[in-house]
């Protein structure tokens, strides 16, 4: 059995007339269309109901329904779902055991938005779009718009870089009203709409938006990893700084050139301590706040001392390399004894606190 079926997703047949829909029969639905035309001549959806009668009365070689569904004015999601229970209604009174496809009758590309929700609910074999033929394309082009404008990204993407495009000129005058340079300006203004396409083709917003979205949450929930990444930051700053003196200081110190492997060795030999401090501090804040969450694990507090055994060692092979071992002994020796030291420290850690985890967790077994 085929079911035709007309879809007017803003109602304009309820407001219309006084059908209740929806409307189901081959003559049921033509007295709507004649009432509809009759009430608003100008309608489009008059089309698409003497469509739907049309398309009836052609099909001779199988059982044949036309019906009315509509939505509610607005054509929004609620109207979409207004549709679907019509159609539900419709297939419910129909009384056949054969098997019901559908032809879909609209009056344009914001009535097909429903094609989803009907197939969902009965195979499409195809979909009539019934338009005045002079306005087919400019109404497809108007909702095709309409469609770009209601999409927030796509009007962030296309809109805004033809905002400052339109922009350049304007500025370069008023810059040159001012006695300001408009080549300036006009280079100023390409750079950032340059920034700003090069952001959008990378995700750059999306990334911002998560860690913009990540510090409110972590400020109205009291983490302690806020506080801690700022100071971290900072300790990070300042160990560049330290890194870039040492390095000055060892160049100083030179008698010829140095090469990149001693230049490494001086940045990491001044910077290694206070990135030490950043990881030490920012791996207390993480396991603060899992301790907080009720998440805790003795695991987690392996992350301090690997930061500081890592540590151990970039610090002695910086030294070694600089020769500035800070013990009153052979270089090499420092370096075996500091490596040792800093492998030592993390099984150490790893070891002593899975000990911990597991008879803790042996523990609360029998409870």
């Amino acid at each position: 059995m085929l079911l035709v079926l007309c879809v007017d997703l803003d109602d304009d047949l309820g407001r219309k007339t006084d059908f209740d829909t929806p409307v189901v029969g081959r003559d049921e639905v033509e007295d709507a269309a004649v009432s509809l035309a009759t009430a608003d001549p100008e309608d489009s959806d008059v089309n698409v109901l003497f469509e739907g009668v049309h398309l009836a009365d052609r099909i001779e070689d199988e059982t044949v329904e036309v019906a009315v569904v509509t939505g509610e004015e607005g054509g929004d999601v609620a109207a979409n779902r207004a549709v679907g229970d019509e159609v539900d209604e419709v297939l419910a009174g129909l009384s056949t055991s054969e098997e019901v496809r559908a032809v879909v009758v609209t009056d344009g590309a914001q009535d097909e938005s429903v094609i989803p929700v009907v197939r969902s609910r009965v195979p499409i074999d195809g979909v009539r779009r019934v338009v005045v033929r002079q306005a087919q394309d400019l109404e497809s082009m108007y909702y095709t718009i309409k469609q770009v404008l209601d999409d927030p990204e796509t009007r962030g993407t296309i809109l805004v870089p033809l905002g400052i495009l339109l922009l350049i000129y304007p500025l370069a005058i008023v810059s040159d009203a001012v006695g300001l340079p408009g080549g300036a300006v006009f280079g100023i203004t390409s750079g950032l709409l340059g920034l700003y396409v090069l952001g959008r083709g990378l995700g750059v917003e999306r990334f911002l938006d998560r860690a913009a979205e990540q510090a409110r949450n972590s400020l109205y929930a009291g983490r302690v990893t806020l506080i801690t990444y700022v100071v971290a930051a900072a300790l990070l700053v300042i160990g560049g700084v330290r890194g870039a003196e040492t390095l000055e200081v060892v160049q100083r110190e030179a008698t010829e050139p140095i090469g990149p492997l001693r230049v490494l060795a001086a940045l990491v030999y001044g910077a290694v301590t206070w990135f030490t401090a950043a990881g030490i501090t920012t791996s207390l804040g993480q396991i603060t706040d899992e301790y907080l969450a009720d998440r805790f694990r003795w695991r987690y507090l392996n992350a301090p001392f690997y930061v500081l055994s890592i540590a151990v060692v970039l610090h002695a092979i910086s030294a070694y390399f600089l020769q500035r071992v800070p013990l009153e002994l052979p270089r090499l020796t420092y370096l075996a004894v500091t490596l040792t030291a800093g492998t030592l420290l993390g099984l150490t850690s790893t070891l002593a606190f899975a000990i911990a985890e597991s008879r803790r967790s042996a523990r609360a077994e029998p409870s």
